[in-house]
Parts: C-alpha cells; sequence; structure tokens
C-alpha cells in the first residue's frame, strides 16, 4: 500500500473511539489522541516529542513493526501484542500501522485493545471445564464411594480374626485411609448440594476467613485489611463463599509455607463482562501473597482437579472455589510472579444492590 498524503494535522483524531498515535521517522511521538492516552495512561503534555520508548516503555516487537512499515512504504498489521506500559500493566492489543505522506515521515499506529475479548474467551474456555470437570468428578465419586464401603468393612472383619493384635495395626490403616478416601469423595460431591441463597456482606466472609487462617498458622502468616466498607450486601450463599475464599487464602499461606503476609482488598469494579453478560457493577477481592509465585508449569492447570504443586495436596481447593464463584455468576482470576502473586474473585451485583448505606467497619471486630 502506498502512503498516503495528508495535511500534517491532528485534529480528527480527537473524534475517534479507536486508539491512534503518531510517530515520526525517529520513533518519536508526534501525537496521541485521548482514546490512546486512556488505554495506555500516558500524557501527551509531557510525553510528545519524546521517544516512544518513553510513553511505552519496551516493546521491541512494536518498534520493529514501525521500521517496517518506513522500510517498505506499506501499511504492516500484528494481530496480538503484548505491549509493556508507563505503569507497568501489560495490555494486548492488535496495531496497524500506516505511513502517511507529509512534510515529515510519519506512521500512524491504529490500536485495539484485545483484553476483553481474551478475557471472555478464557472466561469461556474456564466455564466448559468446569462443567466437565463436575460431571467427571461426579461420577468419579460415586464409582469410588460404592466399594469403600466394602474394603472398610472387610478390613474391619478381618481385624477381628487376626490371631495376634499386633498384626491389627495394618487393617486399621486400611481402615483410616478407606475414611480418608471418603473424606476426599465428599468433598467432590459437596458442591452439588442446593445454594442458600440471601444477603451477604463480603466483609463479613474475610473476616470468618481471617480467623480461620489466623487460627490454622498462628503467629506465623500475617493477614493485613484493605477494605473498602461502603461496599454494599450482595447476593449469594454465605457458606459457599466462605469455603471458596477460605480455599484461595488457605493455598496462598500453603504456598508460602505457613510464613508471609497475605493482603485482603475489596473494591467495586465498573462495567465488567462476566460469562458474556455486562454488569454495571462488580465487588472485586483480591488476594495478595509475597510467596514464591504459581509455577509455570501449573499456570494454564492450576483450576483442574487433582492437580496440586504441593506435596501431599488434594488438588482440589482451587477447583471447589472456582465452582462456588462460578454459582453465583462470578469468575476467579490470577497473576504471578516471584514475590507477588494476586488472585482476583469478581461476583456480580444486582443493579438494585448498589445502594449506599453506612457500614460498620469489620476491622473493629477483630
Amino acid at each position: 500500500m502506498d502512503r498516503v498524503p495528508v495535511a500534517l494535522s491532528f485534529n480528527g483524531l480527537e473524534l475517534l473511539s479507536t486508539a491512534v498515535i503518531v510517530v515520526d521517522r525517529q520513533l518519536m511521538l508526534r501525537h496521541a489522541n485521548p482514546a490512546a492516552e486512556d488505554l495506555f495512561g500516558f500524557s501527551v503534555r509531557t510525553d510528545v516529542n519524546q521517544p516512544l520508548s518513553k510513553a511505552l516503555p519496551g516493546n521491541p516487537a512494536l518498534h520493529a513493526l514501525v521500521r517496517q512499515a518506513f522500510e517498505a512504504q506499506s501499511s504492516f498489521s500484528e494481530s496480538s501484542l503484548a505491549l509493556n506500559t508507563q505503569g507497568g500493566a501489560v495490555l494486548h492489543a492488535a496495531c496497524h500501522v500506516t505511513p502517511v505522506e507529509t512534510d515529515a515521515a510519519l506512521a500512524v499506529l491504529e490500536f485495539r485493545a484485545l483484553d476483553q475479548q481474551l478475557r471472555i474467551a478464557r472466561e469461556e474456555k474456564l466455564l466448559e471445564l468446569q462443567q466437565l470437570n463436575k460431571e467427571l468428578m461426579r461420577n468419579l465419586a460415586h464409582e469410588i464411594k460404592n466399594p469403600l464401603g466394602g474394603i472398610r468393612g472387610a478390613a474391619q472383619l478381618l481385624e477381628r480374626e487376626l490371631p495376634s493384635a499386633d498384626l491389627t495395626e495394618y487393617t486399621q490403616v486400611i481402615v483410616k485411609e478407606a475414611d480418608r478416601l471418603q473424606t476426599l469423595m465428599d468433598r467432590l460431591l459437596t458442591p452439588n448440594r442446593i445454594p442458600q441463597i440471601g444477603p451477604v456482606n463480603i466483609h463479613e466472609v474475610l473476616e470468618r476467613v481471617r480467623t480461620l487462617i489466623l487460627a490454622e498458622f498462628p503467629g506465623r502468616i500475617a493477614v493485613r485489611r484493605d477494605y473498602d466498607i461502603s461496599l454494599p450486601d450482595l447476593t449469594g450463599d454465605k457458606e459457599q463463599l466462605i469455603q471458596a475464599l477460605l480455599n484461595i487464602v488457605r493455598n496462598a499461606a500453603q504456598a508460602m509455607n505457613g510464613e508471609g503476609d497475605i493482603r485482603l482488598i475489596t473494591r467495586i469494579v465498573r462495567n465488567v463482562t462476566l460469562a458474556r453478560h455486562r454488569y454495571r457493577h462488580v465487588i472485586e477481592v483480591k488476594v495478595v501473597d509475597n510467596g514464591p509465585g504459581v509455577p509455570d508449569d501449573l499456570r494454564d492447570k492450576i483450576f483442574y482437579p487433582l492437580v496440586t504443586g504441593r506435596d501431599g495436596g488434594t488438588g482440589l481447593g482451587l477447583p471447589l472455589a472456582q465452582g462456588y464463584i462460578h454459582q453465583h455468576g462470578g469468575v476467579v482470576e490470577f497473576s504471578s510472579q516471584p514475590g507477588h502473586t494476586c488472585f482476583s474473585v469478581l461476583l456480580p451485583l444486582a443493579e438494585g444492590e448498589l445502594v449506599p448505606r453506612p457500614v460498620r467497619d469489620p476491622r473493629t471486630a477483630s
């Protein structure tokens, strides 16, 4: 595609909802419209006539794409770029670069954010996986529960016939392991109970979880709170939400071997799409720890049942948490690097639930 002759004027770009950046051949930022400022979090006032690497630090793939367009005097596109921003976030966007004919050699960079589409696709995959896992686990649990009673009963009968009391140690191992498997199967089947729906204060849920974790790891775990105490009640099953968040917080504590800091953060997030339904207001609960992070080989399957990176772990905590949150129309997401792992729980609010009201600070009660 040949370069397009245009006048050196950027007025029309201000009206576009698409993020547009203009650079010259030296990759100096000449202009950015408001949509680009909002998307990437920089300011034209401070970054114009500065290197593009100041507004968008790093990003060698983007620089290479622009240079390619200048050298070939033709438009080039990239369907997906991971772009670093000044604030340290990483945005995924499609990029189209077009050289333009002016008194100076310029290129127009158009960006279309992909994070929302990627998020929707990821949620749909998680929902599908959740349904498959649920059916698989139900069938597996029923198949295992049936012979367990027979194994346990046979071990008890055998124990009565043994000639020496010393040999009963082995039958007791069978009985205890059968009981452990029975408990495991009950946990797999637990999510299928009918939810007890009612108003739930998310901070009461978190305070209960905090109390349990501090009792389970006395003196070794610090659980810090950063609550927006003006949040309204949501509609849900309180016990399920307690169990879901307890599983997530306990997972964080166990990942740190019971020693470290955990932060519980609550906020309102606006205009979020969950499972293809757009909500004006969503409660976000973040569980942040300073542990070693999620291993790379577990990132894509951390919500799979029976997958664990910990010796002695069952691999059920996070899948069960994801299942409970899905029943509330929400989702569990995570980001992780060594020293900073964040699990985000997003729970939608119905339109009538966001009602301003005075709220007692739950931190004063503990």
